[in-house]
């Protein structure tokens, strides 16, 4: 069966703002970061993954142990990264459609850390805030027909990628297939569903933005519960993509050398232009870096200026 969600206004306009960020970044040649980005993402992620769980460790101290050094903390919260570390290392060599792959990614990352790593959970469990009890999962013996349906529905090519990757972190928390690693679990597997059609998902860490907005995370999942439908949920993990595509455009537009947005406009650019027309094309650079852009293309030969003040305008050099 299909998990119940509802295809709302704000759904498909999130869909539509999230379908132009990722064609601008393709078009853009940002969805190919420099090694130190990536780096830099891989660390992010696994920081505020694991501190939605209650992980102590800073980022300093994440970026240390990925360089094999040394480092002084709980011995639970260290083991806890070296697991993210090594699954995160991996990532390309899961199948988001594989059941078995699924298994195995839990196994490792909740390796010393649970008896029944990579295991299907057999006993019921809930989740309770304070004495208050949030969430009663379905009951131990139907968490691997629950699994497999969902496995089967996030393999159905009709549905789109976007919808089916927050559909399926959504069910996962409320099957709650594992004793512990639920969490950490939906929102990697979330990430290799993205990857499979949008490979720049590797490098957005989406884990930033949900742990910023933590409450909200769990607010949404219970809305969710509440109504027996993930479309609370969607709407709040799509909005959570879209302005993680925003921050890569934001960042990496503006750390695009003078070379890099020359070489991309005049790839695309047909017929004359103006300075407006180079600022909608980069839209996180100021007025005076454009005009600089723009002299440095006319003293290197690739524009040609014509017209001045106001009635300025520009064509390309052939």
């Amino acid at each position: 069966m299909k998990p119940p969600y509802d295809i709302t206004p704000k759904v498909l306009e999130l869909i539509a703002s999230i379908s132009q960020k990722i064609g601008r970044i393709n078009a853009s040649f940002l969805d190919k970061p420099s090694p130190q980005l990536r780096k830099e993402n891989k660390v992010k992620t696994i920081h505020h993954s694991l501190k939605i769980e209650g992980n102590t460790l800073t980022e300093e101290q994440i970026t240390a142990l990925i360089e094999n050094k040394k480092v002084l903390g709980p011995p639970r919260d260290i083991n806890e990264v070296i697991n993210a570390i090594d699954v995160y290392d991996r990532l390309n060599e899961f199948d988001f459609k594989s059941e078995e792959s699924f298994l195995k990614a839990h196994r490792l990352l909740m390796n010393n850390l649970v008896s029944e790593a990579g295991s299907y959970r057999k006993q019921s469990v809930g989740i309770a805030k304070g004495s208050k009890l949030e969430h009663m999962a379905p009951p131990h013996e139907n968490v691997p027909f629950l699994m497999k349906d969902l496995f089967n529905y996030i393999k159905d090519p009709n549905e789109l990628t976007l919808i089916k990757s927050c559909v399926f972190h959504y069910e996962l928390e409320f099957i709650h297939p594992f004793i512990d690693g639920n969490g950490r679990m939906g929102r990697l597997w979330q990430t290799l569903i993205l990857m499979n059609e949008f490979p720049l998902f590797e490098f957005i860490p989406l884990e930033t933005l949900i742990s910023q907005n933590q409450k909200e995370y769990y607010k949404c999942l219970g809305l969710s519960d509440k109504i027996g439908k993930s479309t609370p949920f969607l709407e709040f993990m799509l909005s959570i993509i879209d302005q993680a595509l925003m921050v890569l455009l934001e960042d990496s537009e503006k750390t695009m050398s003078q070379a890099d947005r020359l070489e991309y406009f005049i790839s695309k650019q047909k017929g004359k232009f103006t300075r407006k027309d180079y600022l909608l094309t980069f839209k996180n650079i100021s007025s005076a870096t454009a005009s600089r852009d723009l002299a440095l293309g006319v003293e290197l030969n690739l524009l040609k200026k014509h017209g001045t003040k106001n009635k300025t305008y520009y064509t390309i050099e052939k």
